[in-house]
């Protein structure tokens, strides 16, 4: 089994199937392998015969439960992107070249396969990515520019016409899913403080298109001319929504807090396009932000068979960064 219940477990010949349903007699495989990395979908690389190298995402088999926002995130990912190719075209996404849904193969997409290494682990081997994380803050702000007229998810997923309406239908759905996995939370305690700090997500008055999940194993690069890295990718969009970009300062920082590290050269860079205060009432806002991201990780964790046995270190440092944030919005 692959892990996460949520994961399809493929093999090369049900890859050549969803390839043939896709592209026809040019989706023939020369080669394919599974992609590391998150737990949701299965992803696999594939090389075409035609040379072509391509990226198959398959979600979940049918009747897995999953959380109140991941309904049609297959779905959602090639919405976004033929939104951000129509609308951002500066922002690096793969070119969607097909979304199938079929009762047996279930949802899929099928992308090109941009070129280039992590973010993740080029920080990881020591490269200098200053450069490369300020052209992520300037790919934000491009995907920011893109207005809707609905906050929250799409597709008929938590939303509302306001922020605050918004914010608190996604608190309050990731709430139901920890009742149903029965995930252990002070729910009584996030409600309470997520409604005496709701006011400050009044000043959202235009809902703008995030990416939402900008961590840096989602940004890829390639080497530039002068040997740099250099942006080449903003990859699984499948978590997008409409809302406060502040949101979007969350996960490019992971466990870290963009108002104390106001010379990030991501954050800097952000600023210089899209300049914003460090005040009071947006670090209310940025706490609101990582309480719902940590919270999520949270509840998500029975549905990716993650447990206190299986992965300590997660558990233990979620809880952690949860009753940090806690603590600061009771103050």
């Amino acid at each position: 089994m692959s892990g996460s219940p949520t994961r399809r477990d493929l093999d090369p010949e049900q890859v050549g199937r969803y390839l043939t349903v896709s592209l026809g007699p040019a989706g023939e495989v020369a080669a394919c392998g599974p992609l590391t990395g998150g737990g949701f979908a299965a992803v696999w690389w594939v090389r075409l015969t035609d040379g072509r190298d391509v990226v198959l995402k398959v979600g979940p088999p049918p009747g897995v439960p999953l959380l109140r926002y991941e309904r049609d995130m297959i779905g959602a990912e090639a919405r976004y992107l033929r939104l951000v190719a129509g609308r951002a075209p500066t922002v690096p996404v793969p070119p969607l070249l097909h979304h199938g849904r079929h009762p047996e193969l279930g949802d899929w997409l099928l992308t090109a396969r941009l070129p280039g290494r992590t973010l993740w682990d080029l920080t990881r081997a020591g490269a200098d990515v200053a450069p490369l994380r300020a052209e992520v803050g300037r790919a934000l702000a491009a995907l920011h520019a893109v207005p809707g007229d609905r906050f929250g998810y799409d597709g008929g997923r938590a939303g509302a016409p306001t922020w605050r309406g918004a914010y608190l239908a996604m608190v309050d759905d990731l709430l139901a899913d920890a009742a149903d996995w029965a995930v252990p939370l002070p729910s009584s305690r996030i409600r309470e403080l997520v409604a005496r700090h709701a006011d400050a997500l009044d000043a959202v008055r235009r809902p703008a298109l995030l990416h939402v999940d900008g961590w840096a194993g989602n940004v890829l690069a390639v080497d530039g001319p002068d040997g740099a890295p250099r942006l080449s990718g903003l990859v699984d969009g499948e978590r997008h929504l409409w809302g406060d970009p502040l949101l979007d300062l969350v996960s490019p920082l992971l466990f870290r807090r963009a108002e104390d590290e106001p010379d990030d050269p991501l954050v800097r860079a952000y600023r210089a396009v899209a300049p914003f205060p460090f005040d009071a009432a947006v670090r209310r806002r940025l706490g609101l932000y990582r309480l719902h991201l940590y919270l999520l990780m949270t509840v998500e964790m029975p549905s990716r068979a993650i447990t206190a046995e299986s992965d300590p270190g997660r558990v233990a440092r979620l809880a952690e960064l949860l009753d940090a944030e806690l603590a600061d919005l009771s103050g």
